[in-house]
């Protein structure tokens, strides 16, 4: 019930935000040849385009690998998205500091994206690599789950436009106590005008910044009460890749940092990439029993595909390295 009441809401902050867009629309046609309406139709589509839904990008900082250079590693992504159930990625890209993989669509096409994060991806195991896929596979949100995530998102936008401007601009104060101690002295200045304007929109931001804020926290709300239900889903699609003990130890390894240490330490010492590789492994190598003769593996990657994935992204891994100190 809580599920369908946060989709509902979600649905009626997008009307508003297509509202707005039309209202612009309708206001310019109604009367073409009038500058007035030209600037509120304007005003109205500004308003509706800032606010409309994201489509969703790929950050500033990813490179999309040719799959005839990443064969490999496009091949792996393919098997787990079989598996897991979802459409293979079109793309793979990497990110040199991100420890983060994430898989989405993105862009009008909705084209499917993975974008893996070099250090913990350097540091895991051919059976890990595969749950880190499984893992970002399963994150992909359903539907319903993405239009109230970016109904959140609108009110966000809505929040910050409304109470962002509670308080003047401390550069803009600066310059009207310059312009009031000037040769001016006693007599009106400039900005009277500016300062009442001012004080009329944070007058209206606060009138409608509250049922925005009450919106706001019935569908935050809402959108919790069904996280154990998303939690479980994705766990469940996670589990159709990988053991329930590899995506505990793969959470562990990405909560803690651990891995990203001795790294980190090994880079600064100048140690080369197959150097600080075959250390992650041996990391992963020993167990209660002893030491296993080859890294952890999977059926959807075993370890001669691993180390040709390691071939593929070598340049990009010396590259990387250089900048693991960064990471915190």
């Amino acid at each position: 019930m809580k599920r369908l009441a946060a989709l509902v809401l979600a649905l009626v902050v997008h009307l508003l935000t297509l509202a707005s867009l039309a209202l612009g629309v309708w206001v310019i046609v109604r009367d073409p040849g009038s500058i007035l309406w030209w600037l509120l139709g304007a005003t109205s589509l500004a308003i509706g385009w800032a606010l409309r839904p994201r489509l969703g990008r790929l950050p500033a900082d990813v490179e999309v690998l040719d799959r005839a250079t990443a064969g490999e590693l496009y091949g792996a992504a393919d098997r787990v998205a079989d598996r897991v159930g979802v459409k293979r990625p079109r793309k793979v890209a990497i990110r040199d500091l991100a420890t983060r993989t994430s898989y989405d669509r993105v862009g009008l096409a909705r084209t499917p994206v993975l974008v893996v994060g070099l250090p913990l991806w350097l540091a895991l195991p051919p059976g890990l690599r595969v749950a880190l896929l499984a893992t970002a596979y399963a994150r992909l949100p359903t539907g319903d789950e993405r239009v109230v995530s970016e109904a959140l998102d609108t009110l966000e936008s809505w929040r910050d436009a409304l109470l962002g401007a509670a308080a003047p601009l401390p550069i803009r104060e600066e310059a009207q106590t310059k312009i009031a101690a000037s040769s001016l002295g006693a007599m009106d200045h400039p900005g009277t005008t500016y300062e009442a304007a001012g004080a009329f929109g944070r007058l209206i931001g606060r009138v409608l910044g509250g049922p925005v804020l009450l919106l706001r926290y019935a569908l935050a709300r809402l959108a919790r009460a069904g996280e154990s239900r998303t939690l479980a889903r994705e766990r469940a699609l996670a589990l159709r890749v990988a053991s329930a003990a590899e995506l505990a130890t793969l959470e562990e390894l990405a909560a803690g940092g651990g891995y990203l240490a001795p790294m980190q330490a090994a880079a600064l010492r100048g140690e080369s990439v197959a150097s600080i590789r075959q250390s992650a492994l041996a990391r992963s190598r020993l167990t209660d029993d002893g030491v296993l003769p080859s890294p952890p593996h999977s059926e959807l990657l075993g370890t001669t595909e691993s180390e040709r994935i390691d071939e593929e992204l070598l340049a990009h891994y010396v590259r990387a390295i250089r900048g693991f100190g960064l990471i915190s």
